[in-house]
């Protein structure tokens, strides 16, 4: 017989959608337990994007998790974009009076792990085979296997925070859940390496050969994409060959001084916009990968995922503080007006930067037309700017 165990709200996953949001239940009195399917190690050394909105800075302060950030964290004003040889800089603070802060996922990921471990509440570890039950009634049980035993979690709630591939969306009904999907043809091959960055800020680049992004993580760690396509292999693409593709794709008017060193992590990944719709159904709540993926063009997944906490946790607060569930029965609707605005702005950047189609073809000419626009134009880059640093919750 599996062994039971009881909390109020279960939690699928330890990334940083499932840690945030049980380290602000913990702060209002609400109890969760988190069932995560990999090692900590693992979860730990996982390389993922880093640009935080002004927003998800607020929450993470507001979970008592900022300290690192605001020592490590690099604060930026502002971002450029680089085409027709020319460089353009988006001014966050003057145009919207605002900013981002590069502060790794990763880093992210540790900060809350650690406060969970210092007395918040459970992670379970290596949480294999879970599977959710009984979401439409008023007691959802989850159960998993922990090493050699059966277990099984009875909640109030379950909060799927397991990304993608997890096992909460698919728990959900498939007669009520439509699906939204853009899958580019191309992908990004990314390189780190532990190299000054080339800019203090992060640099798009538009160019004929490919759209490229110089990024960071540190003053010492430098992270660089291209645009590549999706049969590419990694082994094609030596260290030497990425460093003389960045050059040639990042080059304008100033050129940017590109230090080059060996690389610590190599990979190509394919690019989507994807979204299920609705986000709950019964007492099962989607939040974060488990129900919208992002282009990583405009510097959203994270944030996105930040955001759907932000309205679940305030669901869950108000139910246990006030018995309203109000924000309970509207949080898919709430999370998704947000969702689909950073969809649009993730794909905008995306058909913006990226070689698309032949040079001269119409459809070219268009590109070209919208990146002068956005030179020529207050108007469009407050646009961009009010839409990079983040939309309000």
């Amino acid at each position: 017989m599996a062994m039971q165990e009881r909390t109020q709200v279960g939690i699928i996953g330890a990334g940083p959608a499932g840690l945030l949001l049980a380290r602000l239940l913990k702060l209002h009195g609400v109890e969760s337990v988190i069932l995560e399917a990999r090692t900590r190690d693992y979860v730990e050394a996982r390389v993922r994007a880093g640009v935080l909105e002004q927003g998800t800075v607020e929450l993470l302060e507001e979970a008592g998790v900022a300290d690192r950030l605001h020592r490590d964290g690099l604060v930026h004003d502002g971002v450029e974009i680089a085409a027709g040889g020319r460089r353009l800089r988006i001014d966050f603070r003057d145009l919207v009076g605002k900013t981002v802060t590069v502060y790794g996922q990763t880093e992210v990921t540790r900060d809350l792990i650690a406060a969970r471990l210092a007395g918040d509440g459970p992670i379970v570890w290596e949480a294999a085979d879970v599977t959710i039950h009984d979401i439409d009634g008023d007691r959802p049980r989850l159960r998993y296997r922990a090493g050699d035993a059966e277990r099984e979690l009875a909640c109030d709630f379950v909060a799927g925070c397991d990304g993608f591939h997890g096992a909460s969306r698919p728990s959900l009904p498939a007669s009520l859940v439509r699906t939204f999907e853009r899958t580019y043809p191309f992908g990004w091959l990314g390189i780190l390496a532990d190299v000054p960055p080339c800019s203090d800020e992060l640099i798009y680049a538009s160019h004929p050969r490919g759209f490229a992004l110089a990024s960071m993580r540190s003053p010492t760690r430098s992270r660089y994409y291209i645009q590549c396509s999706l049969d590419e292999k990694i082994e094609e693409w030596p260290d030497a060959r990425i460093w003389d593709e960045l050059a040639l794709r990042l080059g304008s008017e100033p050129a940017p001084d590109i230090t080059t060193g060996p690389s610590i992590e190599k990979s190509i990944a394919p690019l989507r916009s994807f979204v299920a719709t609705p986000m709950q159904h019964g007492r099962l709540f989607l939040a974060g990968d488990a129900a919208h993926i992002v282009p990583p063009t405009g510097a959203k997944g994270l944030n996105l995922a930040a955001s759907d906490v932000h309205y679940l946790c305030r669901a869950f607060v108000a139910h246990y503080t006030r018995g309203n569930d109000d924000l309970l029965h509207a949080y898919s609707e709430t999370a998704l007006a947000r969702v689909w605005k950073a969809e649009r702005f993730s794909w905008w950047m995306t058909m913006l930067l990226h070689r698309l189609h032949p040079e001269a073809s119409f459809e070219a000419q268009m590109q070209r037309a919208e990146l002068d626009y956005l030179a020529s134009s207050r108007a469009a880059q407050t646009v961009l700017a009010e839409n990079y640093v983040g939309l309000p919750f």
